[in-house]
C-alpha cells in the first residue's frame, strides 16, 4: 500500500482543512482576545499554528501540495517579519524533507523498475531516504562499480496526486493569499500544474541533466552531479555532497552567503547560454555549497552543486534578448523606449496605456540590483518592494494588474522572483551587474565596442575594474560566452 494518499476524497478533505482551520483558528484568536490578551502576542500564536498545520497537510500530502508549499517557501522573505518567523521554519521544512515513504513500497517501486534483482545493482542501499521532496525521495546508495550515488524514487500515484492537489489548491488560491500580501497565487498554482507531466518524466530529467553535467564539467564555480542510470520512476545520479543551501540560510557566515549568492546568479544567468536550458525551480533545497579539494581552503574556491532538473525552460537561442536590452535601457533611465520594447513584446495589450515612468518605477525591483557594483539583496529591501507592489492603495499595485506575462516568459519571470526571494534570504551581496554583462543577451548592445568602462565581467580574460583586490567571486572569473 503506498504511503501517498491518492483516493481525491481524501487529498481533497485534507486540502480543505486548511483554509477551515485558519478560520478555525481566527475564531480562537477573537476568544483569546476578549478574553484580555493583546493582539500582538494572540497574533503570533495563530501565526505559529498556521505554519505547523501547514506544514503538516501539505509535507503528508507531497504532490502538488508540496510542490506548492516549496515554491511559496522562497517568498517568505516578502512577508513582514512578524508574520514570516512562524512561517519560515514551517516552510523551508519543504525544502529538504518530508514525512518518507515505508520501506516496503520503496522496494516494490524498485523492483517493479530494475527489475527483482535490483539489489544487485548496489553494493549498499540505505532504506532511510537522504531527503523527501513533492514528487519522489532520494535514497544514498553504492552502485555497483563503487561509485556514491543518490537513488530518486517516484512516489506511486505521484501524477494524479499533483493533479488532483493542484486543482483544489487553486479553488481556494484566495483564502491562501494572506501568506504572501499581494501576490495572486492563482498563476503560480496553474504554471505548476502545466509542468506536472514534465516533471513526472524522468527520461526528460535525465536528459537536462546530463546537458548540464557536461558542460559544467570541470567548472570551477557550478557542479552538476552524472547520471549514473535512469528508469520510468528511477533515477540514478551520482551523490553530491555539501552545505544546503538551506543551512547556510539559517547559520552561514557572510562569506558563505556571498558566494553562494553569486554563483546561484552565475549559474542562472549563464545556463541558458551554455546549455539552452533555464533550471526553473530555484529553491533552496536543489542547492549545495561544495568546498574545494581542500576543505580548508577559502570559501572563494567553493562551487555551487546542483540538483533536480525536473523542471527547465527550453531556450535554445538562450534568454530573450529583449530582457537584455529593456534591463539596460532602463538603467538608463529611457522610460519611453523601454515602454515600446515591453508593448511590442505583448507586456502591455494594444488596449492599455500606461505612464511610461509609472512603468519603469514599478520594474525598480529589478532595476536597482544591477545599478551598482554589487547589491545587498535582504529582506528588509524584499519586504519594502513587496509592501510598495502588494499594497491595493497604491499606484504601483493598480498598474501591475494593467501589465500581461507572456506565456513565453511565464518561467522565466518566476525563475526570476524566486531567485531574488532566495537571495534575500542568503542576505548575500551579489555582483549582479557582473552577471548580466557576462551572459545576459542584448544587454551589452555591441561588446567589441564595449571598453570595460562599467565592470570587466564583459571580458573574464581582462584586468577587473575594481582592480587587484576586487571579489574573487566577480564574474571574472567564469568562462567567457558571447552574450550574442
Amino acid at each position: 500500500m503506498s504511503d501517498l494518499p491518492r483516493k481525491a476524497v481524501t487529498r481533497t478533505a485534507k486540502l480543505a482543512a486548511l483554509p477551515l482551520g485558519f478560520a478555525g483558528r481566527a475564531t480562537w484568536g477573537l476568544g483569546k482576545r476578549l478574553g484580555g490578551r493583546s493582539a500582538e502576542i494572540v497574533g503570533r500564536e495563530l501565526q505559529q499554528r498556521t505554519a505547523e498545520q501547514l506544514f503538516k497537510v501539505l509535507g503528508e500530502l507531497k504532490g502538488g501540495a508540496m510542490k506548492f508549499g516549496q515554491a511559496l517557501s522562497v517568498f517568505e522573505s516578502a512577508l513582514p517579519e512578524e508574520i514570516a518567523g512562524p512561517y519560515r521554519a514551517a516552510l523551508t521544512k519543504l525544502q529538504e524533507a518530508a514525512p518518507p515513504m515505508p520501506t516496503s513500497t520503496v522496494h516494490s517501486v524498485l523492483a517493479e523498475r530494475l527489475g527483482a534483482d535490483w539489489r544487485e545493482l548496489f553494493e549498499e542501499f540505505e532504506d532511510k531516504p537522504a531527503a523527501a521532496a513533492s514528487i519522489g525521495q532520494v535514497h544514498r546508495a553504492v552502485w555497483h562499480d563503487g561509485r556514491e550515488v543518490a537513488v530518486k524514487v517516484q512516489y506511486p500515484g505521484a501524477g494524479r496526486a499533483l493533479l488532483s492537489d493542484l486543482a483544489q489548491l487553486s479553488r481556494f488560491a484566495r483564502l491562501l493569499g494572506p501568506l504572501i500580501p499581494g501576490m495572486d497565487l492563482k498563476p503560480l498554482i496553474a504554471e505548476l500544474r502545466d509542468r506536472v507531466a514534465e516533471e513526472l518524466d524522468y527520461a526528460l530529467e535525465a536528459e537536462a541533466q546530463r546537458a548540464h553535467a557536461a558542460e559544467f564539467a570541470g567548472d570551477p564555480d557550478v557542479v552538476v552531479p552524472a547520471v549514473v542510470h535512469q528508469g520510468e520512476q528511477v533515477l540514478v545520479t551520482e551523490w553530491l555532497a555539501g552545505v544546503p543551501l538551506s543551512e547556510v540560510i539559517a547559520d552561514g557566515t557572510e562569506e558563505q552567503r556571498d558566494r553562494a549568492g553569486q554563483l546561484l546568479a552565475r549559474f542562472l544567468f549563464s545556463g541558458p547560454a551554455r546549455t539552452g536550458l533555464l533550471h526553473a525551480d530555484p529553491h533552496p533545497g536543489n542547492f549545495r555549497l561544495v568546498p574545494g579539494p581542500d576543505p580548508d581552503g577559502p570559501v572563494s574556491a567553493w562551487r555551487l552543486g546542483v540538483l533536480d532538473f525536473g523542471t527547465v525552460d527550453r531556450l535554445p537561442d538562450g534568454l530573450p534578448p529583449t530582457i537584455g536590452a529593456s534591463l539596460r535601457l532602463a538603467l538608463d533611465g529611457e522610460a519611453d523606449a523601454v515602454y515600446r520594447m515591453l508593448c511590442e513584446e505583448g507586456f502591455v495589450k494594444e488596449s492599455v496605456e500606461l505612464d511610461p515612468d509609472a512603468v519603469l518605477d514599478y520594474l525598480l525591483p529589478i532595476i536597482e540590483p544591477a545599478q551598482v557594483a554589487a547589491f545587498p539583496f535582504a529582506r528588509d529591501w524584499m519586504r519594502r518592494q513587496a509592501a510598495r507592489i502588494g499594497d491595493p492603495r497604491s499606484p504601483a499595485y493598480q498598474l501591475g494588474k494593467q501589465l500581461n506575462l507572456p506565456p513565453a516568459y511565464l518561467l522565466i519571470h518566476r525563475v526570476t522572483l524566486s531567485t531574488i526571494g532566495v537571495l534575500c534570504q542568503l542576505g548575500a551581496t551579489v555582483r549582479l551587474r557582473d552577471e548580466l554583462e557576462a551572459w545576459m543577451p542584448g544587454f551589452l548592445p555591441d561588446p567589441a565596442e564595449d571598453t570595460g568602462g562599467t565592470t570587466g565581467a564583459a571580458d573574464p580574460d581582462g584586468p577587473d575594474a575594481d582592480g587587484p583586490d576586487a571579489d574573487p567571486d566577480g564574474a571574472a572569473g567564469s568562462p567567457a560566452a558571447s552574450p550574442a
